[in-house]
């Protein structure tokens, strides 16, 4: 045990996987002796919040913020987040998601944690390159952790930035609360069925997902496991039903607790334009659920290895994926240990600890 302090700094524990994993790396940290504490900016909490862990609401987000949201609000801000810090003293200072407010700080221990790969997100030349002047603008000579091998390169060799520091260090994971989340109660569907795991946005590429699914000719059932802003579901049901997929796609609607779907079925399929380290790859593979997945930037890659590689498929290629969907569906892969050691909390923790 390192007895070392952390804060973490975000702006809410809304339902996204960039705050899931935030409070099992601090709790993880926690649990190993550290002092913990979770710093929120407003009060808008979706997640299970594990008990024992500190969350402290610094209340500098709210209605005027967000209205006059300019480089001087944000410097109030940070001086808010500031005064907590300088309270407790931290050894570790982690921010995440909030970062147009926190890169006002200037803590030698610092770090800001890039969870997804911004070089993939933008097609559009002008909003690729706005990107791209802001994150080099944010995290210049700072230091940065990414989630991913894959994050950290195009950090560097695609967007060019000269960070201070720069390391990749993943999520870290504890197979047991998966494993008791997903024995908890669920109305899950009868027999097999295969799922996906994310909320109904155009990132996500259900459309690609859906034709590939169709073009497979298999019967299992496709379960899409989220929830979407706006109309997006409403558009995702009518692909559906364009693609005359109603009878066999389940939508059952955004679950506090997606494990025990997750565990039960037979595959998980990825089929993003982009992500930093896919959550639901790893927890899938924890639960011995076996996983498809397109070759996005920037975390499939890092994760289906061994066994798995072969249903690692081209971004791009609906064929292949549904040719995977196929085989996965005949002959699922036997998941092992193997498969999610590198992402073990035993694995991880000790390169937060080692952060300065």
């Amino acid at each position: 045990m390192t007895g070392k302090r952390f804060a973490f700094v975000i702006e809410d524990l809304y339902g996204g996987g960039a705050e899931k994993s935030l409070l099992y790396t601090a709790d993880g940290l926690r649990q190993r002796g550290n002092q913990v504490k979770v710093f929120i900016l407003r009060e808008r909490i979706e997640q299970r919040i594990p008990e024992g862990l500190e969350i402290i609401n610094l209340e500098a987000v709210n209605r005027f913020t967000k209205l006059f949201s300019n480089p001087l609000v944000e410097q109030w801000q940070a001086r808010r987040i500031a005064r907590a810090l300088d309270a407790f003293a931290p050894d570790t200072i982690i921010s995440c998601s909030c970062d147009k407010i926190t890169r006002h700080l200037r803590y030698p221990n610092l770090h800001f944690w890039i969870k997804s790969d911004i070089s993939a997100k933008f097609s559009d030349p002008k909003q690729r390159a706005k990107a791209f002047a802001k994150v080099n603008r944010f995290y210049t000579g700072r230091k940065v952790i990414a989630v991913s091998q894959g994050v950290k390169n195009n950090l560097v060799e695609v967007i060019g930035l000269k960070a201070g520091e720069i390391r990749a260090i993943y999520n870290p994971y504890e197979r047991a609360p998966f494993l008791a989340m997903a024995d908890e109660p669920a109305a899950l569907p009868e027999g097999d069925y295969l799922i996906n795991v994310g909320t109904y946005e155009p990132r996500k590429r259900h459309d690609r997902l859906l034709r590939a699914y169709k073009a497979s000719g298999v019967s299992t059932p496709l379960m899409l496991l989220g929830k979407g802003k706006g109309d997006q579901e409403a558009r995702l049901r009518a692909l559906i039903d364009e693609l005359g997929l109603t009878e066999r796609v389940i939508l059952p609607g955004y679950q506090t607790n997606p494990y025990p779907f997750i565990r039960h079925a037979k595959a998980l399929v990825l089929s993003s334009d982009s992500e930093g380290l896919p959550r639901a790859l790893i927890e899938a593979l924890m639960l011995g659920t076996p996983v498809i997945s397109v070759d996005c930037p920037s975390g499939p890659r890092e994760i289906l290895r061994g066994t798995l590689a072969p249903f690692l498929v081209a971004r791009e290629d609906e064929t292949a994926l549904a040719g995977a969907i196929a085989a996965m569906d005949a002959a699922p892969i036997a998941v092992t240990e193997e498969h999610y050691r590198p992402f073990l909390k035993e694995t991880v923790l000790p390169q937060f600890e080692a952060l300065e």
